[in-house]
């Protein structure tokens, strides 16, 4: 059974940081590209950043609203995936999910698993 446990949210004031957490399972971690998205109250949920199975020797993507400010990482080792964020704005505000996926020419998209509780990210003052 395909698992995501996000944790590492909270409330942060603009400009500050938070590192988000999920830890993966029922699936072979290493060989699957995976990603962070985040659904800000009553709005869609959207992808903010993506990465290769090996993020040695693929590649990274993000939305262009956190390029600059978020990084995204995996410990293959720990089935475990990781998101850095920087400089935090408002609009950063949302409920933060890992999932896995693949690509296909050059585009990233989402296996149909069940979320995972998500984390929640509050962004204010």
């Amino acid at each position: 059974q395909v698992q995501f446990v996000e944790s590492g949210g909270g409330l942060v004031q603009p400009g500050g940081s938070l590192r988000l957490t999920c830890e993966a399972s029922g699936f072979t971690f290493s060989g699957s590209a995976m990603s962070w998205y985040r659904q800000p109250l009553g709005k869609e949920r959207e992808l903010v950043a993506d990465i290769t199975s090996r993020a040695s020797t693929g590649r990274i993507n993000y939305a262009d609203s956190v390029k600059g400010r978020f990084t995204i990482s995996r410990d293959n080792d720990k089935n475990t995936l990781y998101l850095q964020m920087t400089n935090l704005k408002r609009d950063d505000t949302g409920v933060y999910y890992c999932a896995r996926g693949y690509y296909v020419n050059g585009g990233y998209y989402r296996l149909e698993d069940d979320w995972g509780q998500g984390t929640q990210v509050t962004v204010s003052s």
